[in-house]
Parts: C-alpha cells; structure tokens; sequence
C-alpha cells in the first residue's frame, strides 16, 4: 500500500476523532450499562475500552519514544511494509474477523468503573499528540516494537495504521452492545 503521508495521518485522525465522539455516549450511561455483557463470553463496553487502554499502555509510550529518537526528516510518500500491512488490515472492523486476545489484554470480569472511560480519553488524548509528532517523522524510517515481540519492528506508519484500526473495531464493537 502506498499513500501520501499527509492523507494517511489526517484518515487516522478522522478515525481517533470518530472513537472520541463515540466515547461521549458512553459517559452519559450508568455503570450497570456500562458493564452490561449480552452473554457470559462477551465483553461489555467497559470491558471493549480497558483492552484498548491495554494496548495504549504498550504503544503510546512505544511510538513516542520512536518519533523522539529518530531524526529521520518527513518524506510524502508513505509505502506500507508486507507485515505491517497484514496486521494493520488484520484489525480492520470491516473485515469482521474474529481473533483471541492474549490473555494480559483480555479484560473480561475485571472490576472496572467509569474510570476506565476516563483513562481511554486521556490515552487518546495523547494520541493526538503522537499524530502531531508523527507529522513531522519519516512514518517509513521510524521503527516501533510490537507488543508481541520487542524483536519485530514495523514503520512507524503501519503501527499507526494497526493501533487505530484497532481502536475503531473494539469502539465500533462497544457501540453495539445494548444494555438492557
């Protein structure tokens, strides 16, 4: 896949902008909503934003420190690596492909409250200043670790592109859920 940088992170923030204004419906429902689940293996709402507050606690500091790091100067063509590019669609919502969580980022019956809400905005929050950042890095030169494996490294561009297609699957899947 190739595409023009400035495109790509203005699609990725239109997708972080998209997740928060959804995350405003969310802090209007009670807690009993919130932790509602339609059955015993489904997770709820809260349950959706912890996985993803999971993850942020491994990728936000990961791609900031990567941005910082690196001196490598903007270039306007973004070209996606073959594996950056298999997990970034991978986690499209519209692939409808269900997958497993590693058991340290599945949240399921954990206590959580309002709060995780509030920890989602934050995360985000930092997100749009990771993009910031990014408008200004080379998104092929700049290398991010992956959760599963500090060896494996992907291009700054396809980490952006898996973790914020990432958030939109599990915020379009809380979005669905309907609390009785």
């Amino acid at each position: 896949m190739q595409q023009d940088s400035t495109q790509l992170l203005r699609d990725l923030e239109d997708i972080l902008n998209n997740s928060i204004q959804q995350i405003q419906a969310f802090k209007h429902m009670s807690s009993e909503q919130l932790n509602y689940r339609a059955h015993a293996k489904s997770w709820s709402i809260l349950e959706c934003l912890e996985h993803l507050n999971l993850y942020g606690d491994f990728y936000l500091p990961e791609m900031e420190r990567a941005i910082i790091k690196s001196g490598s100067p903007k270039v306007d063509l973004y070209k996606s690596g073959w594996l950056g590019n298999y997990f970034a669609d991978l986690m499209r919502a519209e692939k409808g492909k269900k997958m497993a969580s590693p058991k340290d980022k599945n949240p399921i019956y954990s206590a959580l409250n309002e709060t995780t809400v509030i920890r989602f905005e934050k995360q985000a929050e930092r997100l749009k200043h990771i993009l910031d950042l990014a408008k200004n890095a080379n998104l092929n030169k700049v290398k991010c670790s992956i959760s599963i494996s500090r060896f494996i490294k992907l291009k700054l561009g396809d980490t952006l592109r898996f973790y914020l297609y990432h958030i939109d699957r599990h915020i379009q899947q809380a979005a669905k859920i309907q609390p009785e």
